[in-house]
């Protein structure tokens, strides 16, 4: 599992996805594209997304739409 799924438990469950393993590189793939992040990278990732999306419902509730969106095509 990528390494910040495990802190980002409330925002995939408001998300509606369960991460499996038949899934999960998909929805990091989905992650790293919203952050803008190139894949595999996980520490920058985590990073952005504790600065942009952590802390401020108005950026969490945006970035769930766009997971929610992404997740829509896997």
């Amino acid at each position: 599992m990528s390494c910040y799924f495990r802190h980002m438990k409330d925002i995939l469950e408001e998300t509606g996805v369960e991460i499996t393993p038949g899934n999960k590189k998909d929805v990091d793939r989905i992650i790293h594209g919203i952050m803008e992040v190139e894949y595999k990278n996980c520490p920058p990732t985590w990073k952005a997304i504790k600065e942009r999306v952590m802390g401020d419902e108005k950026a969490k509730r945006q970035f769930i739409k766009k997971l929610k969106e992404g997740l829509k095509n896997i």
